[in-house]
Order: C-alpha cells, then structure tokens, then sequence
C-alpha cells in the first residue's frame, strides 16, 4: 500500500471517528469535512445552507495532534454551533454595498426619504459586520464554548479532571504552534480562563472538609 493511500485511508477513518462524536441532536444536519483550502484554520464551520453546517478540519496539522487533544477541541467548535455562535451567510457585506450604492443614488437625485433608507440600510449591515469582527465578542464566545466543550466531553465518558487537562493541553499546543501573536494572545486568555475554571470546578468536588470527594484529585492545566 503506498504512502498516499496509506494517508488518504487515515484521513477517512479519522472524520467518520469524529462524526461518532456528534451529540446525536446535531448528526443529521452537521457535516464533518477535510478542507481543501490553502493554509487554512485547524479547525471551523461554516454554514451551508439554512439547515446544514459543515466542520472543516486542516487533517495535516489535525494528524500532529493527540486524540484527547483532538476530541476536545472537537467538541469546542460542535458547543460553539450548539450557541449558535458560527458566522451566518455574509449578507452584510452585500447589504452594505446596495446602501452605500443607494446613498449615492439618492444624494443624485435629491431624494431625501430614500437616501435615509438607504443610510439606515447601510448603519445596520455595518453595526452586523463590526459585532461579527469584535474582538472582545469572538473571546466571549470562544471561552463559552470551553466550557460547553467540557460538558461534552463528560457526556462521551471522559472525567471532569480528565476533561480539563485535555483542553489545557490542546490550548497549550495551539499557543506554541500560532505564529500570529494576535491569535496566540486569543489561545492565552481562553487558557487563562479554563485553568480558573478547573480551580472552581476541584473546590466544589472537594467536601466541606476540604477532602476531595472519591479520594485525592489533581486538576492542574
């Protein structure tokens, strides 16, 4: 068997384990894909249509990762559909154009109720565009879906120390493989967020004794 063959057989086999991994509310409308495209993210998705989203997955960089590191970063991007928190079809961008286009229009021929239509036309697709790009949001819900991740991943067997320490350690990886301080600074913070929300999660599985529950537990990231 080649090595192409080898490598094309792996890939399969790996998105039809990652499918498995789908809560079974989402199995008949999500899609689990390789991405064909030049350097593109590890891992994001997109929607298709109304009622169907497709994961996309980088499998090259994917095959560097350990599983557990895989599943729960798996699992980050299937709670970021369940929050409805994936970028929706760009009609803001064409929204924004046909006002922009209007305005012009209307300032031509001096018509006033349309040109305010067409402004507000274009404030509204602009105030979209900036709430899609924002910063601050897209960390919001990113660290969101961390802790949805974490559900789901107790869902599928794993323990809650287990659960943790997965995540860390894909997080961690992600920070030392992103050559792009902006994105790497955006892996720190949802680091920094889940290593305080293990600590919140160990100081409620210990007893009012200050004994873990189920004998000595070590959720350190």
């Amino acid at each position: 068997m080649s090595y192409a063959t080898s490598s094309a057989r792996a890939e399969i086999n790996e998105l039809r384990r990652l499918k498995t991994l789908l809560p079974p509310e989402l199995q008949s409308w999500v899609i689990v894909e390789g991405t064909t495209e030049v350097n593109p993210p590890l891992i994001r998705s997109e929607e298709l249509g109304k009622d169907e989203i497709e994961i996309q997955i980088d499998l090259p960089k994917w095959d560097n990762l350990a599983i557990d590191q895989r599943n729960l970063l798996f699992w980050h991007e299937v709670a970021r559909i369940q929050n409805d928190s994936i970028p929706r079809e760009g009609w803001e961008m064409a929204a924004l154009a046909i006002g922009l286009g209007g305005a012009v229009g209307e300032l031509w021929v001096q018509d006033g109720l349309l040109l305010l239509l067409a402004l507000a036309l274009c404030g509204i697709s602009g105030y979209r565009l900036w709430q899609k790009n924002n910063n601050e949001k897209t960390l919001v819900d990113a660290i969101e879906a961390d802790g949805k991740a974490i559900i789901l991943a107790t869902r599928f067997g794993y323990s809650l120390p287990n659960a943790y320490k997965s995540l860390g350690s894909a997080l961690k990886t992600l920070i030392e493989q992103t050559p792009s301080r902006r994105q790497r600074k955006k892996y720190e913070e949802r680091l920094q967020s889940l290593r305080r929300s293990a600590a919140k999660a160990k100081s409620q599985m210990n007893d009012p004794q200050g004994a873990p529950i189920g004998g000595r537990r070590d959720n350190r990231i």
